[in-house]
């Protein structure tokens, strides 16, 4: 085993692997609870029984795609990156797909599984590796500060540190709040122990901080430890059914499943770069085995449509087990085996609190922006697109959009400078198919 995940090349162990593992699906087990939420439309009382989702089903299919997702990852590409149903993509699956279009929610699981079988035939072709690789290293570097920014900000936002503030947009938060007490502790905790250089310190300060809430009734303790898995059966297999009608096959259903390769091939690009550079994986600007970590989110999109959730991509919490020590793909199986016991321990989630969990997301966002450091911040044409890059992803909220936002500004600057040469003529497509996705959006 630790010869098949090169331990000693890559100065790891299996404490280190293991720990990394742990942080990272606490970093991201809110997606077990979050995502079954989104696509049974929880905040929606008065839709028709028929478009909503069976809450324990999508539960069940969270878990096992993510597990799904996360093996595939760890043993054929080796990456300490996990994968989970999207947020973006599944807010889009349920709210647009479902609520405003009036799809069933069989069409909506139809399109993911196409999505995911194209995405499929593209990774086995090597296109998509292609494509990823002809994105310039400025980009990449500028991608990641970004989604450390978006990560930072979703930490600050949950902790209720930032709220929104009807003359600024935003504003600071009330500090006298309990939670948000919670919260600043959690970062206070683990910053020490980040900056003594204690291994795992982001780890050990979710540990930390959820034991204080515990203690002071902030964090409620679980009721009991085990529950039995809900039915999978309400969801399974279901997608089948669209096939056979003819209200399936529109133009509208086809804008959809556009919308799902469209975004998660940016979203999953992005966050395979930006992690794979923290761990110092991406070398003369190409990540080696991308093509395998690619098949990971195809192979778990397609079961998981099957099982019944939204399309599934690589999550930028992996980078909290990074910081935590992780660097092999042993750690993505470690995270794997904690989803699929999480079917049988969903009462001990409730522990997992966004005051616990927001101190690492914004620890991880200082580790991910220090690749702004390696950006050529003195030629304006590349400072302009990468500042671009980051910065819209935590304004608009979509890391797909900052991308699209930098990779329309860098061929226009580059033009201007000069320097079109340079330029990769993948580069000009993705800026064509990017403005027409902004004006469309």
């Amino acid at each position: 085993m630790k010869k098949y995940f090169q331990f000693d090349e890559l100065g790891t162990s299996y404490g280190r692997e293991i720990l990394g593992g742990f942080t990272t699906f606490l970093a991201m087990a809110y997606i077990l609870v979050v995502n079954p939420l989104t696509l049974t439309l929880n905040d929606v009382k008065d839709l028709p029984d028929a478009l909503r989702m069976d809450y324990g089903a999508v539960f069940v299919a969270t878990a096992v795609s993510a597990a799904i997702g996360c093996f595939v990852m760890g043993i054929l590409a080796k990456y300490p990156l996990a994968l989970a149903p999207g947020l973006g993509l599944n807010a889009f699956f349920a709210y647009t797909v479902i609520l405003t279009n009036g799809s069933p929610w069989q069409h909506a699981l139809a399109a993911v599984f196409i999505s995911g079988v194209f995405f499929l035939i593209l990774t086995l072709t090597g296109l998509r590796e292609k494509l990823i690789n002809a994105i310039p290293m400025q980009l990449k570097l500028a991608v990641g500060a970004g989604i450390g920014l978006f990560v930072a900000f979703i930490g600050f936002k949950n902790a209720g540190i930032i709220v929104s503030n009807p003359n600024t947009l935003i504003g600071l938060g009330n500090l006298h709040d309990s939670t948000v007490l919670l919260a600043i502790f959690g970062i206070i905790v683990t910053v020490i122990l980040m900056v003594l250089g204690l291994k795992g310190g982001v780890f050990y300060g979710m540990v930390i901080t959820a034991v204080v809430g515990m203690i002071f009734g902030l964090v409620d303790l679980p009721e009991k430890v085990l529950s039995a898995p809900p039915s999978i059966s309400p969801t399974f297999g279901s997608l089948f059914s669209a096939f056979s009608d003819p209200e399936f096959y529109t133009l509208s259903m086809l804008s959809v499943i556009l919308t799902f390769l469209f975004v998660d091939f940016f979203d999953n690009a992005g966050t395979l770069m930006a992690v794979a550079n923290q761990a110092g994986f991406v070398k003369d600007n190409r990540l080696p085995r991308a093509g395998k970590a690619l098949i990971s989110d195809s192979i778990a999109t397609i079961a998981g449509s099957i099982f019944g959730t939204s399309t599934v991509t690589s999550y930028v919490e992996s980078s909290s087990g990074v910081a935590a020590g992780a660097r092999t793909g042993f750690a993505s199986i470690v995270t794997g085996i904690l989803f699929l016991l999480a079917l049988f321990f969903s009462p001990v989630l409730s522990v997992v609190t966004s005051a616990v969990t927001a101190p690492a997301l914004i620890i991880v966002g200082v580790l991910m922006v220090s690749s702004l450091g390696q950006i050529d911040w003195n030629r304006f044409e590349l400072a302009v697109p990468a500042f671009l890059t980051m910065i819209m992803m935590p304004l608009t909220g979509s890391i797909a959009t900052g991308i699209a936002v930098g990779f329309i500004f860098y061929p226009l600057t580059m033009v201007v400078k000069g320097r079109a040469k340079e330029v990769s003529l993948i580069m000009y497509i993705f800026a064509l198919i990017f403005l027409a996705y902004l004006i469309t959006l």
